[in-house]
């Protein structure tokens, strides 16, 4: 047998399994009374943000870093806001810059149309900072960004005082060379110290949890509400290298008595256990063959 019939012949059982599989996804969540929604950053891989994932994935994504030997993880760290902030500022507002101009996927979109179909019985649980889900049309009230969002502000060394502030009409110049942001900084409007992004970084002591501290309260006491419904959780993109989304996943599926886990990750889509459907695929892919189906 020749090796492009060999291709042919994988290609159609890859096939046949993923259409199997979105199926089952879709028998799932059509039949569920209620919605979780988990993500972490391969959900915005479609979209074409970087996931950063290792070095290697960072560098690509930022060549500059590269040449100075600087990791993702030295980078999103919060003590350089405090000893050289306009190199900090030089990351986070690319990053910025780069979220508020990617649009979200048409997967958001479709998401957003199950979510509504559901009669308001759905949340989003997301490590991911760029506020996508809100672009995309999802109630605030219904998001727990566990990791905060890129589109706060906070004092750089908390003060009495000191208030979570929208990044809504910030705006940072950036020296594309070397990766510096170009003065003025924001600045705590309190005590007049740098302003840094309400964002959990490595080894972050200063970072202010309230607002994701009050989306947490609304997600715990609605799943409680949701204790004797049956419900469909379902995750994109969540690696095990940071699991925070993965074990929340895992975690709603074992305690709510109704639950069943739909796990969308193109390399890790192992789930503990035999609750659950494993997809090998991208966000955009899965949800798009799911909705067919559905549809």
């Amino acid at each position: 047998m020749s090796s492009i019939l060999l291709t042919q012949n994988l290609i159609q059982i890859m096939n046949s399994d993923f259409n199997e599989l979105t199926k089952k996804a879709a028998e799932i969540i059509s039949e569920a009374d209620a919605l979780i929604i988990t993500a972490g950053a391969g959900m915005g891989v479609d979209s074409g943000l970087p996931d950063f994932r290792g070095n290697e994935g960072f560098w690509n994504a930022y060549p500059p870093y590269r040449a100075l030997g600087k990791s993702f993880v030295e980078m999103a760290n919060p003590a350089a806001f405090t000893t050289d902030p306009e190199f900090a500022w030089g990351f986070y507002g690319h990053r910025l810059q780069l979220y508020r101009e990617t649009p979200p996927h048409q997967g958001f979109s479709i998401l957003k149309k199950w979510a509504e179909q559901k009669q308001d019985k759905a949340f989003v649980m997301t490590s991911n900072v760029d506020g996508h889900f809100q672009r995309s049309g999802f109630p605030d009230d219904s998001i727990y960004e566990v990791h905060g969002s890129l589109q706060f502000l906070q004092c750089t060394s908390p003060c009495p005082g000191s208030e979570i502030l929208s990044a809504e009409d910030l705006d940072i110049t950036i020296d594309k060379s070397t990766m510096r942001a170009v003065s003025p900084l924001p600045t705590c409007r309190e005590c007049g110290r740098i302003a840094r992004p309400n964002v959990l970084m490595f080894g972050d002591w200063s970072y202010l949890g309230d607002r994701n501290e009050e989306q947490e309260r609304r997600l715990q006491s609605w799943l409680v509400s949701m204790e004797e419904q049956s419900v469909a959780i379902i995750e994109f993109g969540a690696g095990s290298a940071v699991p925070t989304v993965r074990l929340f996943s895992e975690d709603c599926s074992r305690k709510l008595a109704n639950a069943t886990l739909i796990r969308v990750n193109p390399r890790e889509s192992e789930i503990p256990g035999s609750r659950g459907i494993s997809i090998p695929s991208g966000a955009l892919a899965a949800i798009e063959g799911i909705d067919k189906r559905i549809t």
